[in-house]
């Protein structure tokens, strides 16, 4: 397995960003130092023909400028923070808001816009960011550390967050993969199959509250193999009112193996693997908004990408339903997933 660094651009704040390239005979991922954004997931078809499998960019002023969170670190806390505040231990928080009265992923300048140092490891590199106590309004100095490594046909991104006093974290990768390669297609003919019972309701802002249904019956059921564009148009309000799918899918944890994208005229696979409660499914519903022409040549436009952000649930420090976990020194943040890229 090769590493290699390559200048990728200048923020306009005049840092510098580097790509890091981890390469070998399957698979070859490119990582920014900046928000640790995946900008290339290149793997081959049943033709040994080797294509980007994600959207993103080839200039950093894009990624600073038009980005909806291309590839990237997630964090302090993925998902919508309801009312941009929330109460630990008695003390109410108010958050930077930067989605109407409410924080999305982290606020103004989250994780994924951050210059992150980087360290080569085995198989990989290792990211590293120290975010200080009440950074965009959330308690507690927090020292993060991400790492990506390569191996065969499999990428697999863990992350740690050690914290210096009480707080809530909750990271994830927004990636959005298409596995026709350099944006043929749309993801619309793309198989995908999630292993959950329950979906939660999203609200107007597409913010859980605790309540969630069962899925069997509805166009949420990827339970089977299905493509994604089958039921999406459906006449179903939770659809409609998110334009697509933006739903957080609750985990049975009772397989190894949860999560599989399949596209079955270049044959690539993905399955996910991981340790988190549920996957939110993120059908690009608003690409094109502002994205513009992207590094595969193709205009952004709604359903050119899905996002698989594995995850806590989102909101769940407001939400008396789901459970909130509080890291402490003592008890620091960990999550783990692989992704897995074949092709038959």
């Amino acid at each position: 397995m090769k590493i290699l660094r390559t200048e990728f651009g200048v923020l306009k704040t005049g840092e510098e960003v580097f790509k890091y390239i981890l390469k070998n005979d399957r698979l070859e991922v490119s990582i920014l130092n900046y928000g640790g954004i995946i900008t290339e997931i290149l793997m081959a078809d049943r033709d040994r023909k080797k294509q980007n499998v994600v959207l993103g960019y080839d200039n950093i002023r894009d990624y600073e400028e038009k980005s909806p969170y291309f590839g990237a670190i997630i964090g302090r806390i993925a998902g919508r923070i309801e009312g941009g505040s929330f109460e630990l231990g008695g003390v109410r928080y108010n958050l930077a808001v930067n989605n109407g009265k409410n924080n999305l992923h982290g606020g103004i300048k989250g994780l994924d816009k951050r210059i992150w140092d980087v360290f080569e490891v085995e198989n990989g590199i290792e990211l590293s960011y120290t975010s200080p106590h009440m950074e965009e309004g959330f308690p507690s100095k927090v020292e993060f550390k991400v790492r990506y490594t390569l191996l065969e046909d499999t990428l697999e991104i863990s992350y740690l967050g050690t914290p210096d006093r009480d707080t809530i974290l909750n990271l994830t990768n927004h990636s959005y993969f298409n596995l026709s390669g350099d944006c043929q297609e749309d993801i619309l003919d793309h198989e995908l199959c999630i292993e959950a019972d329950r979906v939660s309701f999203l609200d107007g802002n597409a913010i859980p509250h605790g309540q969630t249904f069962n899925l069997t019956g509805t166009p949420f059921n990827f339970k089977t193999p299905k493509k994604i564009g089958k039921d999406i148009d459906s006449n179903n309000l939770q659809l409609r009112s998110a334009r697509g799918y933006d739903h957080p899918f609750i985990l049975k944890k009772e397989k190894e193996l949860e999560i599989s994208l399949f596209h079955e005229k270049t044959g690539r696979k993905l399955d996910v693997y991981t340790d988190q409660k549920a996957v939110v499914l993120y059908t690009g519903n608003y690409l094109g908004d502002n994205e513009g022409k992207l590094s595969c040549g193709v205009t952004a436009r709604p359903r050119l990408g899905v996002c698989l952000e594995t995850q806590d649930l989102p909101n769940h420090i407001n939400v008396d339903e789901f459970k909130t976990t509080v890291y402490t020194p003592d008890n620091p943040y960990r999550a783990v997933t692989r992704y897995v890229f074949t092709n038959s």
